[in-house]
């Protein structure tokens, strides 16, 4: 299982709003069933290397779709083989240890 956070920017609209082309996103994922976590900075999609690299193509045409004729995509890839990782894993790893550390101190 494989994460993927990927923060997709249309250049040259004439508003500095990204929100429809964000909306767009999610009912792209939510159409393909994809498990994902939207966040203030980009999405976060769960899926083996085939799944979030397909839905990274898919996810980087949309503002080419809606008429932009320049986007840049930040792509970020946790693929991890040793163990399954799952959405909150970390948060919740992290959160833990916090927790650990007030009871120990």
């Amino acid at each position: 299982m494989a994460l993927l956070e990927i923060n997709i920017v249309p250049i040259g609209t004439e508003s500095p709003s990204i929100g429809e082309y964000v909306a767009e996103v999610v009912r792209v994922c939510d159409q393909h069933g994809l498990t994902y976590n939207l966040t203030d900075m980009g999405t976060i999609i769960e899926g083996d290397a085939d799944t979030i690299f397909s839905a990274a193509k898919m996810l980087h045409e949309i503002p080419f779709s809606r008429g932009v004729s320049r986007v840049l995509t930040h792509l970020t890839i946790d693929d991890r083989r040793d163990k399954a990782i799952h959405l909150q894993d970390e948060v919740k790893a992290v959160q833990d240890r916090l927790v650990q550390k007030e009871k120990a101190a």
